[in-house]
This record gives structure tokens, sequence and C-alpha cells, in this order.
């Protein structure tokens, strides 16, 4: 499948398998940054023991403001096989992870599917959860169908001027909100366990950027509008980073006026559930080491 590669909405076709890269810049191999027990995730992901997140190299946006440029678009990390992939999901499940949770997976879909196969085999049977920036092709979700416990979407912009400006693709609201769509279709309303752990569902994360206050009003607009029985995550943890620092409007943080109105706008909506984080002023002591070892 990835000598003609259209598992993204860029639809590159470019041959994987003879070395060519795409705009995501990976070949035919799996490759990974980090792995880990995260705690900083939403309640219901990180637990008590944490999240089992395996941070996947490169990406199909590039955003200039990317907490994890170094990973996402210098491409820094380490060829594994599909094999290697499925012990370190096993070995997550050992060390009492409550999830399996793959960070920008998108490039690496088919991998993924063969690696959960079998570490399932072997008896992994904590929840998978799909954690991605929402530029997905509604055919590669569909390949995913029965394989992903959770889907863990961000929904970035609802402008094409903005997705233009600051992740350089067109279309993002309407390719994001239609993959949102049928990920919803496939996991329904989220539901968890006694201890209020996400067994299944969708949480569509919204990061709020500083200047885009009526960005954000839109997106959490169209939720409410659409999906208001979703859950919604709005994240105040922006810190301007990578090339943000050269853009006159989001080279800083988020001020306390700004998250004051997303605050108030929020539960003026018809949204039910969900989380928004706490505005913080060390943001970037969150942002993992990615010194993959395992």
């Amino acid at each position: 499948m990835l000598d003609n590669c259209t598992l993204c909405p860029h639809k590159c076709k470019v041959n994987r398998l003879n070395g060519i890269k795409g705009r995501c810049k990976c070949d035919d191999k799996l490759k990974i940054a980090l792995s880990s027990l995260h705690m900083f995730e939403e309640p219901c992901i990180s637990g008590t023991n944490g999240s089992g997140t395996v941070f996947f190299s490169n990406c199909n946006l590039n955003c200039i403001y990317c907490q994890n440029y170094e990973i996402s678009n210098l491409g820094k990390g380490k060829e594994i096989t599909t094999d290697h992939l499925a012990e370190i999901f096993l070995n997550q499940q050992e060390k009492g992870a409550h999830n399996i949770n793959l960070v920008t997976p998108t490039m690496y879909v088919y991998q993924i599917i063969e690696a959960i196969k079998i570490a399932k085999l072997s008896g992994l049977n904590i929840p998978i959860i799909y954690n991605t920036n929402g530029y997905e092709n509604i055919e590669t979700i569909k390949l995913l169908n029965g394989y992903i416990d959770v889907y863990l979407p961000d929904l970035k912009y609802y402008t094409n001027e903005l997705s233009k400006k600051y992740s350089n693709v067109d279309n993002y609201f309407e390719i994001a909100t239609n993959a949102i769509k049928e990920m919803y279709a496939q996991v329904g309303q989220a539901c968890f366990d006694e201890n209020g752990l996400i067994k299944k569902g969708v949480i569509i994360r919204h990061l709020v950027l500083p200047n885009h206050i009526q960005n954000s009003k839109n997106i959490l607009k169209w939720i409410s509008d659409n999906l208001p029985n979703i859950y919604v995550s709005v994240m105040s943890q922006y810190f301007p980073t990578y090339k943000a620092k050269e853009d006159n409007l989001i080279n800083r943080k988020l001020n306390k006026k700004e998250y004051k109105e997303i605050f108030n706008y929020l539960y003026s909506l018809n949204l039910k559930n969900g989380y928004i984080q706490e505005l913080e002023e060390h943001e970037e002591e969150y942002v993992p080491n990615f010194d993959f070892s395992e």
C-alpha cells in the first residue's frame, strides 16, 4: 500500500517502498522518538499510572508552533520494526499503562495495524488511543475500525487562512470535521470504567492560540451545533516555540483576558462534556525529552 501513498489528505502518491518521501517525510520505515508513561494527558487518559504514549516521528502538518517540533518537523527519532512496536505496546501494558496512546500516528497506520494484531495475539488488552492532528482521510480512518478504541483528534482551525498560515494546508476544517464524524460513527459516545478511565469514544482537542480567540469560538460553536454530546478538551498550554517566535500574533502565551473570554464562552454553549485546562505559567516543562531507548 505504500508504493502509491494516499494515507493522508495530501495524497502524495509517492513510492515510499523505494525510499521516496512525500510531505510527511516518511519512507516505509517505522520511526519513533519516545515511548513512556505520560502523566499530563486528560485525567481520564492519564489516570494514576499514566498513559502508554508512543511518539511517532515526522508529521503531515508541520505546524510552525509545534511543541514537539524536534520530532514532527526535524524528524528526530529511531527506526524500529513492526515487531518491535508490538513489543513496546506489551511493555507499556506490563508497566501498568492505562492505555496505548499513539501520538501523531497517521503516516504509519499500516504498520500500526499490524503491530496491534501481533500484540493482541500476545495478550494486549488495554484501550488503544489514536492521538491525531485531525488532518485525516476518511478512508484511512475506516481502515482503523475495530483496532482503535478512543480517538483523540485535534480541531485546530476554522478558516483556511489560518490553516494555510500556520500549518501550510488547505481545507483543514472540512477535512478534519469529516474525519471526526467518521471517528464518532465508529466508536460512539465516550464511556468510562469504574475508575473514570476512558474505555471507548472520542475527545476533540482544541488548542487556543493567542490573538485568535474568534477561531476558538467558531470551533467550539461548530462542535456545540453538530456534536453536542461529544467530549471536548480545551487547552490553554500554548507557548511560542519553533517558528512561532517569528510571528507577531502568536509569539506570546495566552493571557488571562483571552483565557477568561474562552472560559465564559465555553460555558455559554450547549456542550455537556469535557475539560478546560487551567492557565499556567510553565507549560514548557511538560514537553517530553525525546530520547527513545527502549
